[in-house]
């Protein structure tokens, strides 16, 4: 366990990300060793000069920028966005404005920890940027709103007073059913039925009452999934400015129609591109995070349901329907509202419509963008800098001086076995016992050695019997020793307490926190205390994993 650069802190420890078994070699070398990725980014997010750069490209690029500031607009009036975050879009018409982009599927109740910690990423890179290199700067969270995965999306989990897990569902749509954008769905009474299991298994905080009322006005029957997660996202961060932008608003559709016929007059191209970068990623000792075929097409056609366009014969297939290119070529131009990008041509979008001069990205997203840069240049849309986003466990003050007392590592928490504790046990274990067992395991082993070796002189049969005594000893000694260490652990029945607590916050169920638990969790503990603690302590350091004390 290592403290922060600042050194030894009270509130926050820092772990270099390549200690943990789930960091991939990508994230790791993008935080530590840029130069060895720099041929498939636009540029160091960690150098000066690289941001300069993504500025002036973003505002030398032709964009709509009056057309998706109104249309942000139009979005906020329909949620009631607060003033600061309508400010903010406004400002996106201004020629000099750069965004800072970020996004997520439109998890329930706001979805995992991890979603807050992008929007706050992007928040906290807006203020530098305009802080440093005098540009108007406005943090973006782009809701993927067209995505059609439900079960992705339907599902919460939060801790309850004891800290044990409960996962709060909508229900499952039909196996038989057509996939449906998430934007298409409206919540009907099922959503009340979710929130009073919410609020029954919260623990009672004094924070839980209005968390609540604030939740049952954004997430109510009749409004659509995506709208409501706009609007709860809009509730927990519009106040500092952050933009929320539903991607499914057909209002903007026209503005990226050139995209889509592009795709569609060379189908095949995109995915060409990004299945030859995963390939020299391969080759490098990395990874291909999204494996495209040669032939498929980076778009879905939206006619009751999301379904993807394949090249078939001549021909595009959506279905069982099929069509010929010309015709839905023609549908692209002047009805682009029934597309949808998939994957990889979701980022041109994107920054077709935005002056996005920064992508805050998990490590997966990461791992994909890496392969887009030649698709970036083939529609002639300024690739952005790549920022990991922030990266927490949270816990509170006992755990974190549990942790700091102890030097436990963050990632010996993870199983869910008694090893690390029996480990740490152990340790508190006085050394003069400890040398003492030492002391006789060896003069045991040193001995009976002994006499294994000497005894065929007598007789050569009695060497396995000699052995097996051996072995009896060492099973027998090995036997007192767990005795000593459950002797420990009932002596020291407050360490396991502090362990079981520290374990059970770190990795629910063996489970990442910031992956698994639900920020409202988090609101309830804290309240609006959370947002300020974050902004205050998450530097914006992509080499470490911060465990915070809030």
């Amino acid at each position: 366990m290592q403290p922060d650069s600042a050194g030894e802190s009270t509130t926050r420890i820092a772990v270099d990300i390549r200690r943990f078994s789930w960091t991939r070699r990508l994230a790791a070398d993008y935080a530590y060793n840029f130069s060895a990725l720099a041929p498939f980014f636009s540029g160091n997010p960690g150098d000066r000069a690289a941001w300069a750069h993504a500025i002036r490209c973003a505002q030398a690029n032709a964009r709509h920028r009056d057309q998706i500031a109104s249309i942000l607009a139009s979005q906020q009036e329909r949620r009631g966005a607060p003033a600061r975050a309508r400010e903010a879009a406004q400002q996106l018409a201004d020629p000099r404005a750069v965004a800072l982009v970020t996004g997520q599927q439109a998890g329930l109740f706001g979805g995992p920890l991890f979603t807050l910690l992008k929007a706050l990423t992007a928040l906290k890179l807006a203020e530098r940027v305009a802080r440093e290199h005098n540009v108007p700067a406005t943090a973006v969270f782009w809701i993927d709103a067209e995505d059609h995965d439900w079960n992705e999306v339907r599902s919460c989990t939060v801790f309850d007073e004891s800290l044990s897990t409960q996962t709060i569902s909508l229900p499952a749509r039909p196996a038989s059913s057509d996939p449906i954008p998430v934007a298409t769905v409206q919540l009907d009474r099922s959503i009340s039925s979710a929130l009073d299991e919410l609020e029954r298994v919260l623990a009672p905080t004094e924070f839980r009452d209005g968390l609540m009322a604030d939740l049952r006005s954004a997430y109510a029957p009749g409004i659509g999934m995506a709208n409501a997660f706009g609007r709860w996202l809009e509730r927990v961060l519009g106040p500092r400015g952050l933009v929320v932008y539903d991607s499914s608003d057909p209002a903007a559709k026209p503005l990226v129609s050139e995209v889509f016929v592009r795709e569609l007059t060379t189908p095949g191209e995109t995915a060409k591109l990004a299945a030859t970068t995963g390939s020299d990623l391969v080759s490098r000792g990395y990874h291909s995070q999204v494996q495209a075929q040669d032939d498929a097409v980076a778009l879905f056609r939206l006619d009751n349901g999301r379904r993807p366009i394949r090249q078939q014969g001549g021909q595009f297939g959506v279905g069982e329907l099929k069509y010929n290119p010309p015709d839905l070529i023609q549908q692209a131009k002047t009805s682009p509202a029934s597309f949808s990008p998939n994957v990889l041509l979701r980022p041109i979008v994107q920054d077709t419509l935005f002056p996005t001069v920064c992508y805050v990205a998990g490590p997966n997203e990461l791992a994909y963008l890496g392969q887009l840069r030649q698709i970036y240049d083939r529609f002639g849309v300024p690739m952005p800098l790549m920022f990991p986003r922030a990266s927490a466990t949270l816990v509170d003050s006992g755990a974190l001086r549990f942790l700091q007392k102890y030097k436990l590592p963050l990632e010996a928490l993870q199983p869910q076995d008694e090893s690390s504790l029996n480990q740490l046990l152990e340790a508190q274990i006085p050394t003069s016992v400890e040398d003492s067992f030492s002391g006789v395991a060896h003069a045991i082993e040193t001995t009976m050695g002994r006499l294994i070796q000497t005894i065929p002189v007598l007789d050569p049969t009695l060497q396995g019997a000699a052995q097996s005594t051996l072995g009896r000893m060492q099973h027998d000694l090995s036997t007192l020793h767990n005795k000593m260490i459950q002797a420990a652990k009932r002596r020291d029945e407050t360490l396991r307490r502090q362990y079981t607590r520290a374990r059970a916050l770190a990795f629910p169920q063996g489970h990442q926190q910031e992956r698994t638990i639900g920020f409202v969790s988090f609101l309830n503990q804290y309240g609006p205390a959370l947002i300020d603690r974050l902004e205050s302590e998450l530097p914006l350091d992509p080499g470490h994993h911060w465990i915070v004390s809030v």
